[in-house]
């Protein structure tokens, strides 16, 4: 088997790679107004208690934002998201490690002396730079996500954008992604810190959604993890039908499953639990294929993902 690699935060490790289950990250939005559960969890409580679910429905990075990042969505001063969050990420961070889920360096530091261990940047470290350097001082890792606009410029996938138009979408994410890693490292982020994500319904249309999902092994040329974020979005909801975003779910797991077969590291969800049981079959299922030596082949025709799971 092929030696597992680490992304490192802080005091915290997590193994990926050839033969690594991928981790999932739980969502926990401490606003008003995110697409799927805005509003739901803004008391300080009533996010700790969300995040404890999610932990103990497997999660085991748990992602804390106080800004939505929807097409439309007003833009929240430092000074109210550090008072939203940093309760909320002091009290988890004391069992779990815990994400901060922000734009701004600012909010970043506060977070991280609460005692979260990675900082997830929606803008790839373009909005504050600094913020790289906020992350890197304080030995924390650092999730740097593609995306083509900010809030208030975006469309939901299912719009009509002629801005969206390019040759090869992947090509353009992976690339600009690369550029920020280099960009990072050159401040000081040692590699093994950084993971990357490439922004799934962040400035995409519905079928780039799915291409970057279905070519999500081109970005393992960069070598450092790749984290995926399809969870409720409207993507999912055209293909399947659903304009409620509650309710795709099953959706969201399918979007999963097929990001992990591609290599995907981390996995970030609203729905832990129906996640972490997907994974817990596919691995059942994997390990019962290799004490049966049962092969992995076409069957009456059906199609089926050879070498899958990859772990």
């Amino acid at each position: 088997m092929t030696q597992a690699n680490v992304l490192r935060a802080r005091e915290r490790s997590f193994a990926w790679g050839a033969g690594v289950v991928p981790h999932l990250m739980g969502i926990v939005n401490v606003t008003p107004d995110s697409f799927s559960d805005g509003g739901l969890h803004l008391d300080a409580a009533a996010a700790i208690d969300h995040g404890e679910r999610c932990a103990r429905e497997g999660a085991v990075i748990l992602d804390v934002g106080g800004e939505s990042t929807r097409p439309g969505a007003a833009r929240v001063p430092d000074r109210e998201q550090v008072a939203r969050v940093q309760p909320v990420v002091r009290a988890l961070a004391a069992r779990h490690a815990v994400s901060i889920d922000t734009t701004r360096a600012a909010v970043a530091r506060a977070a991280l002396e609460a005692g979260a261990c990675m900082v997830n940047d929606v803008s790839g470290g373009t909005e504050e730079p600094g913020i790289v350097d906020v992350a890197a001082e304080a030995g924390a890792a650092l999730v740097l996500m593609h995306r083509r606009f900010a809030p208030g410029d975006d469309r939901w996938s299912t719009e009509h954008d002629p801005r969206r138009a390019t040759a090869d979408v992947v090509a353009e994410v992976r690339d600009w992604l690369a550029a920020r890693v280099d960009d990072a490292v050159r401040r000081g982020m040692p590699r093994d810190r950084v993971a990357i994500d490439p922004g799934i319904g962040f400035g995409k249309d519905v079928a780039q959604n799915v291409e970057l999902i279905g070519r999500l092994g081109e970005f393992a040329s960069l070598g450092v993890p790749v984290l995926v974020g399809a969870s409720r979005k409207s993507f999912l909801g055209a293909l399947a039908g659903e304009p409620d975003p509650a309710r795709r779910d099953p959706a969201s797991v399918i979007a999963a499953m097929a990001a992990a077969a591609r290599g995907a590291a981390i996995l970030r969800a609203h729905a832990v639990g129906l996640h972490a049981n997907a994974l817990a079959e596919a691995n059942a299922l994997a390990e019962a294929r290799k004490s049966t030596h049962a092969p992995s082949a076409d069957m009456d025709g059906a199609c089926v993902w050879r070498g899958w799971p990859p772990w």
